[in-house]
């Protein structure tokens, strides 16, 4: 059976049958669509070229606008670590053709960073069409601190007059937050937050900060000795480093700060239409060329289906909600 023709079939029996009014900002409107997709569909990209969601998105494109049928055109739209993007999906039309690869930034530590004054709710304002890939958190730290493990590194800054530093990405980051979790398991640290986390990388392997925090970029560096790692702050290991360990391994395993990538549509996006995007985006991040050039850029292909992707993004929703409290975090609001 042919499932590009059944989920087409499904779209045009749902939307025909409900061809009449949908309740869009308190105005109804017309609004039907036989033959979905019938021009270019849009995915916004929330972040600058080059980084990690513009990598993804473009190289899954090829292989979505083949099963589509249609053009996909990448947009990008940073702002607001994500924020300006997705702002833009969530007012628009749920007709298919407007789309946001979200991130953890955006979903997850946005909301939980702005409480308040976030212009949408992360659930409730968009259609979840499926989570794309994860990129783990890694602890790293100079070669001179004599520890091999998270468990070790906490007892040792413990045992430190001041608190040692952590380098990360800018405070509200899923890597500065990473840190904050550490820092409520007993860990005596201070955080030290760079806008170019370059400088902070430089910074630890000259031996000016003693530890670093952040993704699988910092592998190459661990591979040739200038930094040790000590683990991977996720569920499993990571493919590009099988030696290093989970933080689960090393006995935190409720100690975990994934960054992550889906795609999103507007609020009421039809279902049929919806499952089709996400078919189409399995298929991409399937494909065996593709995925060995997301893995090699330190993205882990890690496809969940809407409603799973749903649970997930509610967990995830949870979990920095809880670190910001406790950590006494300054929240933007």
């Amino acid at each position: 059976m042919n499932v590009d023709k059944v989920l087409r079939r499904s779209i045009i029996r749902q939307v025909c049958a409900a061809v009449g009014l949908i309740a869009l900002g308190g105005k109804s409107q017309i609004w039907a669509q036989s033959n979905y997709p019938n021009r270019p569909i849009k995915i916004i990209v929330p972040f600058a070229a080059g980084s990690a969601g513009d990598i993804m998105t473009r190289l899954i494109e090829p292989v979505m606008t083949r099963r589509l049928g249609q053009q996909v055109v990448i947009e990008n739209r940073a702002g607001g670590s994500g924020i300006v993007g997705a702002q833009v999906i969530k007012n628009a039309l749920p007709d298919g053709y407007n789309l946001v690869m979200g991130a953890v930034s955006s979903h997850s530590i946005g909301p939980a960073m702005r409480p308040t004054s976030l212009p949408y709710d992360a659930q409730r304002d968009f259609t979840l069409i499926g989570l794309a890939t994860k990129s783990a958190t890694v602890v790293a730290v100079h070669p001179s601190i004599p520890v091999k493990t998270l468990p070790e590194l906490i007892a040792y800054s413990k045992q430190q007059p001041k608190p040692m530093g952590y380098a990360s990405s800018a405070i509200g980051s899923s890597n500065y937050l990473a840190g904050e979790m550490l820092r409520l398991r007993g860990a005596n640290l201070v955080s030290v937050a760079y806008n170019n986390i370059s400088q902070g990388i430089t910074d630890v392997i000259a031996g000016h900060v003693p530890i670093l925090i952040y993704t699988v970029a910092l592998l190459p560096h661990i591979r040739d000795g200038r930094l040790k790692g000590i683990s991977v702050v996720s569920e499993k290991r990571l493919s590009q480093l099988p030696d290093l360990s989970t933080t689960a391994e090393q006995g935190l395993p409720d100690l975990v700060a994934n960054s992550w990538i889906g795609l999103f549509g507007p609020a009421k996006l039809p279902l049929a239409i919806r499952d089709f995007l996400s078919a189409s985006m399995e298929t991409a991040l399937k494909d065996p060329s593709i995925m060995a050039k997301l893995l090699d850029s330190g993205l882990e292909p890690s496809y969940l289906p809407p409603t799973e992707f749903e649970a997930f993004l509610a967990r995830d929703l949870r979990m920095w909600k809880d670190v910001v409290i406790r950590a006494g975090v300054k929240t933007e609001d």
